[in-house]
């Protein structure tokens, strides 16, 4: 799984902390693709959530191929958006509502701040470098294997696996050969 984290100016009249939208790849020879947009000054706990957002967000019912995610991360609410897709038999679009709580988000969070606490801070500091040409987006790509984080709930050795990819993970990467 690939994960876009880019940085844009805090929307002025709202508190959201980050976007995460989900882009399916359709082909074989080309993954699927989250886009996490960080709003505001970044930290490590608003990175840390938006990435719990991800995974947890992997888990709804409906995630497969071709489905589209939109979330929002609030302070003091969680996660909350929509998934859709199309469905393989009927051919109907299929939409849910996803709402994954704080405190969901916060334990993934925590794990993956105490576990990569480095690499969060490396890519916040990537994308807070004064040297980004003026008027250029601020990304940076993150991968790790989706396939690492199994089942409905939060094992601490599916946790682990999927951590341990985020560490060997090639984290600040400024050029992505499929764009």
């Amino acid at each position: 799984m690939d994960v876009l984290v880019l940085l844009e100016e805090a929307p002025d009249p709202s508190p959201v902390l980050a976007r995460v939208d989900s882009v399916p790849g359709f082909t074989f020879e080309r993954r699927g693709r989250d886009v996490v947009t960080l709003y505001g000054t970044p930290s490590t706990e608003s990175l840390a959530l938006a990435l719990a957002a991800v995974v947890e967000s992997r888990r709804a019912e409906g995630y497969g191929q071709g489905a589209f995610r939109h979330l929002g991360v609030w302070p003091g609410r969680g996660a909350v958006g929509d998934t859709a897709w199309r469905d393989a038999v009927t051919g109907e679009l299929v939409t849910r509502d996803l709402d994954i709580p704080l405190a969901v988000l916060t334990d993934i969070a925590l794990r993956l701040r105490d576990e990569c606490g480095p690499l969060l801070q490396r890519l916040v500091a990537g994308l807070q470098m004064a040297d980004w040409p003026e008027g250029m987006w601020r990304g940076i790509t993150l991968t790790f294997d989706p396939d690492e984080v199994n089942g409905t709930a939060l094992t601490g050795a599916g946790m682990d696996s999927l951590l341990d990819t985020v560490r060997l993970a090639d984290g600040l990467s400024y050029e992505y050969e499929g764009d």
